[in-house]
């Protein structure tokens, strides 16, 4: 099997499940179960119009989510689809009782460091987020909170406020606290304070040819730092992303859940770069690897933007566009990067200029089946 074959093999496999989950919800549908599947960081969880959880402010039944801590594969699935007729049944009789899934008694009120700490419980264990995210994001969104505050839209929005206007910093406070209230179930909504920041707004690159990211590679003298280039070239890795990988399913790689924005699998564009240079035999540099992903990130930042003409980060933006003319989906795309589609749209989309469209164009007009004109 080439490289190209398994590229393909390992796209409809990923795919695989989204396809039994929908399956599974077209039966729970015709079921009348009221509560669906769905998968988040690779751990099912179930949805639906469930009663308020103990200790909330809410009175109504609304839309949540109850996790499951089973993994997404078929054996997880049919559990449950098991556990989503459960609560159908529970529901329709009034008996459905939260503490089957969740610790009743630790949802008591309390202060902000208190709910912080219940939601760093949840978002680590529950919903399998990353430990970096949390750091590097969250915690960094909760400095305004004073720990011994109570948790109240005012706290919410003096906490949020203390950051700069139109920055990154107050769109990253907005995300952080809007989640937190969410979990509370405190009636506060970020939105409105977050301003008009956007990473889309940031001036372009002039990104480098695929040809020119070839021959800058021959360049690195150091085999483990030419292997980290490679990576970064051929999978569009975060720097970090590179000292935190598994290698068994070669060419496609595994970004480990301790990274920015968790686990996830990436295909190598192009794949005979992962064949021609040898990535799969992994050559790391000397760096000691716990320490964090900010500092190991910074050392390929210092150590390769000398030696080249652009800087390191550019190889993941060429690696987003080289998927665009592939005509790989956007959502895949955007799984594989590690963000949301909407992120892809707003930060990649704008890196097409007229050698990329002319590029698809030639492309287009090599296929035989194209149309031809009459």
């Amino acid at each position: 099997m080439t490289l190209i074959d398994t590229h393909f093999l390992g796209r409809i496999l990923v795919l695989d499940i989204s396809e039994k989950i929908a399956a599974v919800n077209a039966q729970l549908r015709d079921l009348r179960a009221g509560v669906t599947v769905g998968q988040i960081a690779g751990k099912l969880h179930l949805r639906g119009t469930l009663p308020p959880k103990p200790h909330s402010k809410a009175t109504r039944p609304h839309q949540q989510r109850i996790y499951l801590r089973l993994p997404a594969n078929p054996a997880g699935l049919r559990t449950a689809m098991k556990e989503a007729r459960l609560v159908g049944g529970q529901l329709a009789t009034r008996e459905f009782d939260w503490g089957r899934y969740i610790n009743v008694k630790a949802l008591k009120p309390g202060n902000c460091g208190e709910w912080i700490e219940k939601f760093e419980h949840w978002y680590l264990n529950a919903k399998g987020g990353a430990i970096t995210t949390w750091k590097g994001d969250y915690l960094k969104g909760f400095q305004g909170l004073a720990p011994g505050a109570e948790l109240t839209p005012a706290t919410m929005e003096a906490a949020i406020l203390k950051t700069k206007p139109n920055t990154k910093s107050r769109v990253r406070a907005c995300m952080a606290v809007g989640a937190l209230a969410k979990f509370a179930e405190v009636d506060f909504d970020a939105k409105p304070l977050k301003g008009n920041y956007s990473p889309a707004k940031v001036q372009p690159r002039n990104l480098p040819t695929d040809a020119a990211i070839a021959q800058c590679r021959d360049t690195i003298t150091k085999p483990e730092w030419r292997w980290v280039y490679g990576m970064m070239a051929c999978y569009g890795l975060r720097n970090h992303e590179v000292f935190r990988l598994d290698l068994t399913e070669f060419p496609i790689v595994y970004v480990e859940q301790n990274t920015k924005t968790g686990a996830r699998e990436v295909w190598p564009c192009y794949p005979e770069w992962a064949e021609r240079w040898s990535l799969v035999e992994r050559q790391l540099p000397g760096i000691k690897l716990d320490r964090t992903n900010e500092v190991l990130g910074r050392s390929v930042t210092n150590y390769l933007s000398p030696k080249l003409p652009f800087a390191p980060y550019d190889l993941r933006h060429c690696w987003a566009v080289r998927t665009l003319e592939y005509g790989w989906p956007d959502s895949l795309s955007a799984q594989q990067m590690g963000h949301s589609l909407a992120v892809h749209s707003r930060t990649y989309q704008r890196w097409i200029d007229k050698r990329h469209h002319q590029r698809v164009y030639d492309l287009l007009l090599k296929r035989e089946d194209r149309p031809m004109p009459p």
